[in-house]
């Protein structure tokens, strides 16, 4: 951090060690790193700020930023910071392509482990949204299937309502209105109760996943529920690893990959229906 204020390094210090001006690090829980970030964000009004903290990703690391220009961005489940070139800089060489053999060991080695240790139990989750910045839009519909031995047990869906008018993009990405979430949609903390008491501590497997774990962070908070922790399956990392020949890897490019049937794209149910056929392909490549 930088133009920290008196009062927030004091804050931080009862957690964290300041090794230098303005780095601060330490070994806490995930609430008390959130709780942190909050304090920092509500008091550090003309500084900047950046977090890195470990997760269960295939980078194993995640990072947050407070009032800065560089931006994190998801590239096909890689997190990168995207950041302003000057003009006159010059594009590098190219890279080689390809893993070297250490990787290939420890990715053969995750996916043994993966293998050997996957859940018999698994909850399949999807949210849609009004945009993609968790801290000022909101959720608006969750799709949550439950498997148990290899067979659909339970589903869950709703829609959810909403305190800001959905912007037309979303309307017609997905077919939802603000009178669709007015009639039947239930009210957020309700809609978020369900969902908790559903997938319960079970394994969660989504399609980039970090993104719908951010959103449902934000929302626990705002409606003061327990944060979920539970462990996480991302799909996208998993492609990545193991589906090679395709154009990008957007769920439909996959699902048409794999000659999944063709249902109706951006609703929470029916994303979530396809994430369960896709991830059963991908169990079976080695």
């Amino acid at each position: 951090m930088n133009d920290c204020p008196p009062r927030l390094r004091g804050d931080l210090s009862k957690w964290l060690l300041e090794i230098n001006t303005g780095v601060y690090v330490g070994q806490v829980s995930s609430r008390v790193r959130d709780a942190l970030w909050d304090r920092v964000c509500q008091n550090l009004k003309n500084g900047r700020a950046t977090m890195v903290y470990t997760t269960n990703c295939e980078q194993k690391m995640d990072f947050r930023v407070h009032n800065t220009g560089w931006i994190p961005v998801d590239y096909d489940g890689i997190k990168l910071m995207r950041r302003p070139l000057p003009q006159t800089a010059q594009p590098s060489e190219s890279l080689k392509l390809g893993f070297s053999n250490a990787a290939k060991r420890q990715m053969a080695q995750r996916t043994h482990a993966a293998k050997t240790q996957r859940k018999k139990s698994f909850v399949v989750l999807d949210l849609e949204t009004t945009g993609l910045q968790p801290a000022k839009d909101r959720i608006i519909e969750i799709a949550a299937i439950r498997v148990e031995e290899h067979a659909v047990q339970e589903t869950y869906s709703c829609l959810v309502q909403c305190d800001q008018p959905l912007p037309q993009k979303i309307q017609e990405l997905t077919g939802i209105t603000d009178e669709m979430l007015k009639n039947q949609g239930l009210a957020q903390q309700e809609a978020l109760k369900q969902l908790l008491a559903f997938f319960g501590q079970d394994n969660l497997v989504g399609y980039n996943i970090g993104f719908d774990m951010e959103f449902l962070r934000f929302a626990c908070k705002r409606c003061n529920l327990p944060v979920p922790i539970n462990r996480c399956t991302d799909l996208l990392s998993l492609a990545r690893r193991k589906v090679y020949g395709v154009p990008n890897y957007k769920l439909a490019t996959l699902a048409e990959h794999f000659s999944l049937p063709i249902q109706e794209l951006h609703r929470a149910k029916s994303d979530c229906e396809r994430m369960l056929q896709l991830y059963c392909k991908l169990n079976e490549i080695l």
